[in-house]
């Protein structure tokens, strides 16, 4: 594997591509590492599944019941809309 960090002076770039590379399938990534900086890391929301223990069968089922009723009253507000 070749790795380079360059910075362009133009909107062409010429690549010198090693013989053992010759005949192979490559892969080619243009990408500024500012942009990568830039990512910011996205943490998994939260599920019922990852409470399971935590908190006690009533609120499970008083958080359930709130989930259900959200997810219905969703549902009628885009059925009216359609």
């Amino acid at each position: 594997m070749i790795k380079t960090i360059v910075i362009p002076q133009n909107n062409s770039y010429n690549l010198a591509i090693p013989s053992n590379y010759i005949g192979k399938k490559i892969e080619i990534l243009f990408y500024s590492l500012d942009e990568v900086m830039e990512e910011k890391v996205v943490t998994p929301k939260k599920t019922m599944a990852d409470l399971w223990g935590r908190i006690s069968i009533e609120t499970g089922d008083e958080l359930n019941k709130e989930v259900e009723e959200g997810r219905k009253s969703w549902e009628e507000r885009l059925n009216k809309q359609f």
